[in-house]
Order: structure tokens, then C-alpha cells, then sequence
């Protein structure tokens, strides 16, 4: 994903919470679902802080996103 947009949440909220809010607010601004979210992996609950997907959206660690943000967007289809 080379463009995205930059969510930040600091609330004490879940991740799936978090996710949720961002998700709406990208579809409203860009007209079209995400499938692709990076955050920082302390932020993932999953085994290892490995990548899962929950409802066509893939979550990933990416220790560059700062813990507290949310790099959501279009994952980007090389030779499609």
C-alpha cells in the first residue's frame, strides 16, 4: 500500500472498535471499502502479532506505524 489514509486513536478502546471507526470514516471520504489496515504490532492480540483478515479486511504489523495509529487503505495489485 503506497497511499492510505493515517487514522490515530489513543481511546482505550479494542482494536475491532478502533478498526471500525476508521473503516466507516475512509468509505465515507473515498467511497469504497479498505482491505488492507498496518498497524503496529503491539496493537495485535493475535499469536506472534501475525496478520489475520475479519470481514475482506487484512490486518498486518508493520513496526513503522506508530502504536496508536492506523494505516488503512487499498492493498496495491502488482501485475493484475
Amino acid at each position: 500500500m503506497n497511499n492510505g489514509l493515517l487514522w490515530f486513536d489513543n481511546s482505550d478502546t479494542t482494536l475491532q472498535a478502533k478498526l471500525e471507526k476508521a473503516i466507516d470514516y475512509y468509505a465515507k471520504k473515498y467511497g469504497r471499502k479498505p482491505d488492507l489496515c498496518l498497524v503496529h504490532p503491539s496493537m495485535i492480540d493475535a499469536p506472534n502479532g501475525s496478520s489475520f483478515s475479519s470481514d475482506g479486511l487484512t490486518i498486518r504489523p508493520f513496526r513503522p506505524v506508530l502504536p496508536g495509529h492506523i494505516w488503512i487503505g487499498i492493498e496495491d495489485k502488482e501485475n493484475a
